[in-house]
């Protein structure tokens, strides 16, 4: 089992969901943390709940590519050797037919998603190529695997995922330096939230009558592939609840 104690675990999207869980879950391993997030708030919320943590928290928009090259260039000295890389941060809007879909919606998806990945990983791989080690660890989604009514474009940027992290494993042969792609099913999170623009209600009914995955079961496997011995690269994991069995089959018990 590969050590996490005092290295340096580098993850976007950190202040809900499942980046909060990734962050507790390398936490309780020794890990040193970079916490990003597009709000400081929430990421000072959960670094209260780091006890003994030594922590860096960073206010990014992973859209943003000056942002991104700008905070990862400024890392402080003893922050500078990024261990591990958990690209968490993505998103998706709406659940309209592609002719009716809004292409605000399709642009903020594609631009964290994609582009927020691939700014990420282009600033912080060059790094762990130098130094000899390293781990990128991608969330992607059973959605990059199979399509569903309405997914259209997230569906897409998380085919992007799985492709990109393919690829990567691929360019990165000869060198130590990992990648894992992590592709959960349906997990409760701010997500349908986050889908359905605020409407609660709407989100409510993506998980009822049904046990979805928790952001901390994603966490457990995130931080399994992150553990194994240097040797062995867990490249792709595809992780469902026991009552979900594809994209659009999931075994709900409705009460009359």
């Amino acid at each position: 089992m590969y050590s996490l104690k005092d290295r340096i675990v580098f993850i976007t999207g950190a202040s809900s969901g499942i980046g909060a869980s990734c962050a507790l879950a390398f936490a309780g391993a020794g890990a040193k943390l970079i916490l990003a997030g597009r709000r400081l708030e929430p990421l000072e919320a959960l670094a209260s709940e780091l006890k003994g943590t030594q922590y860096h928290l960073l206010s990014l928009d992973v859209r943003d590519r000056s942002q991104v090259q700008s905070a990862c260039n400024g890392l402080p000295g003893d922050w500078q050797d990024v261990e591990i890389l958990i690209n968490n941060a993505g998103l998706s809007r709406g659940l309209d037919k592609l002719y009716e879909g809004s292409i605000k919606d399709w642009e903020e998806m594609i631009d964290t998603n994609v582009k927020g990945l691939l700014y990420m990983t282009r600033s912080i791989a060059p790094g762990m190529v130098s130094r000899g080690r390293g781990h990128i660890i991608n969330i992607g989604s059973l959605a990059g695997h199979q399509t569903y009514p309405g997914g259209n474009v997230y569906c897409a940027t998380k085919a992007a995922v799985r492709v990109i992290s393919e690829g990567l494993k691929q360019d990165l042969l000869g060198t130590p330096v990992r990648v894992s792609s992590i592709d959960p099913g349906l997990v409760e999170t701010n997500f349908s939230n986050v889908r359905f623009h605020g409407d609660t209600e709407r989100a409510k009914n993506v998980y009822r009558g049904t046990t979805p995955l928790t952001p901390d079961d994603v966490a457990d496997v995130v931080l399994f592939c992150a553990t194994r011995a240097p040797h062995v690269n867990i490249n792709e994991v595809l992780m469902m609840p026991t009552e979900q069995s594809g994209s659009t089959l999931v075994h709900r018990h409705i009460s009359d």
